[in-house]
């Protein structure tokens, strides 16, 4: 591309300043920034070298990891290793084990569809991050111990999401999750408990633990009546109140129900002004991130189910 000229209707992508095209990475993600973007050219490379590039860190993606020919845990490390311990907010999902997390500086912690990630390998690291500030553990298998360890660990806290299936049928009451919340998290301001099976006396019992509470979503928690007494305390403490059969439309997960009755509810380059652009040669094009044995997979199941 050295010969052309640049058509003034594109802008020349490689002259804008250095943080506009910081930012323009930013918003790609982890994976597409360490798996393609850090190998269009020399200048771009640089850029995503940057430890500022990764105060924060989002490894969003569809979990459809055997169509995945990166290692995304690799790029997890590699990711967190060019923050340079200036990580302040991470977002893991369908992927991780219990070496993954490591930053003292971490206010916002995700973890969605995390399964690999233990109780035991968690709470070890949430000791690690005082300044936690954001936590959500949506569709994780962890136990009440964990919320606890969150609670104790975190006395920033603020925001706390504890997201799972909802069930309307059969409906198995259990308020451990709730007493752990009530009992160590009381600077809580906003609390998203989706399909919950707390009852109305762990509900109770939250309002009573966090006092501050301002924001409180309880969409699919079918085991809460709110009604009487009960119902004028959320509504004269509670200024975001989401009901049990509130509209899920803007929840971000599959909130069709799965109850044991069968019930359910619900192209030219040119066209981005990359000109003049040094472009990395073959031999620089090796990405650090791809999977060995991606090639090995069978997408297709066989008898072991894979």
């Amino acid at each position: 591309m050295s010969g052309k000229t640049a058509d003034p209707e594109w802008p020349n992508w490689v002259e804008l300043p250095r943080d506009v095209t910081a930012a323009i990475f930013s918003k790609s993600g982890a994976i597409e920034v360490l798996t393609s973007v850090q190998y269009v050219c020399s200048s771009w490379l640089q850029i995503c070298k940057d430890p500022s590039m990764w105060r924060t860190i989002d490894m969003r993606n569809l979990g459809d990891l055997f169509d995945i020919e990166f290692d995304l845990e690799k790029i997890c490390r590699g990711a967190v290793d060019r923050s340079n311990g200036h990580l302040s907010s991470i977002n893991i999902e369908y992927f991780g084990n219990d070496e993954i997390l490591h930053s003292s500086h971490l206010t916002n912690l995700r973890l969605a569809n995390c399964y690999s990630i233990s109780d035991r390998g968690l709470i070890d690291s949430i000791a690690k991050f005082p300044l936690l500030e954001e936590v959500e553990l949506s569709y994780c298998s962890l136990s009440k111990e964990t919320l606890e360890a969150v609670g104790r660990s975190c006395p920033l806290l603020k925001s706390f999401k504890l997201n799972c299936l909802g069930y309307k049928y059969p409906l198995i009451e259990c308020n451990d999750d709730a007493l752990a919340i009530a009992e160590n998290m009381h600077e809580l301001r906003h609390l998203q408990i989706f399909g919950n099976k707390l009852t109305n006396s762990g509900l109770e019992a939250i309002l009573n633990g966090c006092p501050h509470l301002r924001s409180l979503d309880l969409r699919h928690c079918f085991n809460i009546n709110l009604a009487g007494n009960l119902k004028k305390r959320c509504l004269e403490k509670i200024q975001d109140l989401r009901c049990p059969n509130d509209s899920t439309s803007d929840y971000e997960f599959d909130a069709t129900l799965q109850d044991d009755y069968g019930y359910g509810s619900n192209g030219d380059d040119d066209s981005f002004g990359m000109y003049d652009i040094e472009f990395m040669s073959d031999e620089d094009d090796d990405n650090e991130f791809s999977d060995p044995h991606f090639d090995e997979y069978d997408h297709d199941c066989g008898d072991d189910g894979w």
